[in-house]
């Protein structure tokens, strides 16, 4: 993992992030994007979102697609160049660009720029707690919720304890742990369009478990995970709510929940 160091934050000069937003977000859920912006502002960044950027390359690399990976690599590479840090509201994207420099020859270039940018890549949460070291601001939102880990964040990124931790300090939220919350609930990726039986019932545990706690709502760090959870809960008429996680830690949870914007 990147060592969790302020490359050129000094005592008067704010950490200039550089937001990927991913394509999930932009499509589906704008919000979360926002989110992100007001929770690295209120951290004391100095945030800009390039218009240049677009997918990190993930389903192309799954597919086995090197040659259209690696093209989008470098221009994700060139897009965030000039950032202190990137920073995603995902584990999934965070992973995949830290994957690059597997994408590259040892010595050219364009490995070393890949793996300067691997090294400035955070997800969100994990960027607040272990980089910055924030406190989470204050929310008005006030449920019992349960926290689904994202398969890519948890073993890719080591975020586990960093969600849990931003949540606690906020009083008016009650987190309630489910049982197997570390299981995957059937999304990844093209995981669940090559094998959709498998993946159906892996979301229908993972929502008997969501609904087992008690909770009111479920969140998360990956916003494919949570369209995928938030369907199978509106499939089966289940009053518990998707919420990605900073929606709540920015205070921006009155709207509608993932999967009922229609």
């Amino acid at each position: 993992m990147p060592k969790a160091d302020l490359p050129n934050a000094t005592a008067n000069s704010a950490p200039h992030v550089g937001l990927f937003v991913t394509c999930l977000v932009d499509l589906f859920r704008p919000q979360v994007g926002f989110a992100a912006v007001r929770l690295l502002e209120h951290a004391g960044c100095r945030v800009e979102v390039p218009t240049a950027q677009t997918c990190c390359g993930q389903p192309a690399y799954n597919s086995g697609d090197i040659a259209d990976t690696r093209a989008i690599a470098l221009k994700t590479i060139d897009a965030f160049s000039n950032f202190d840090y990137v920073v995603a509201p995902s584990g999934s994207c965070a992973g995949q660009i830290r994957k690059y420099p597997g994408l590259f020859e040892p010595n050219s270039d364009d490995y070393a720029r890949a793996v300067a940018l691997a090294g400035r890549t955070w997800e969100i949460m994990s960027f607040l707690v272990d980089v910055l070291k924030k406190p989470a601001p204050e929310t008005s939102f006030s449920e019992t919720v349960t926290y689904h880990d994202s398969c890519s964040g948890l073993r890719h990124l080591k975020i586990k304890e960093q969600p849990r931790q931003l949540l606690c300090e906020n009083a008016n939220v009650a987190l309630k742990e489910m049982q197997e919350t570390d299981t995957c609930c059937g999304f990844g990726g093209t995981f669940c369009v090559k094998y959709p039986d498998i993946s159906s019932r892996m979301v229908s545990d993972k929502v008997h478990h969501i609904e087992q706690t008690g909770a009111e709502t479920v969140l998360g760090g990956d916003l494919g995970c949570l369209m995928n959870i938030a369907g199978r809960l509106r499939r089966q008429g289940k009053p518990i709510r998707a919420r990605h996680a900073i929606e709540v830690l920015a205070d921006m949870a009155d709207g509608p929940a993932i999967g009922e914007e229609d």
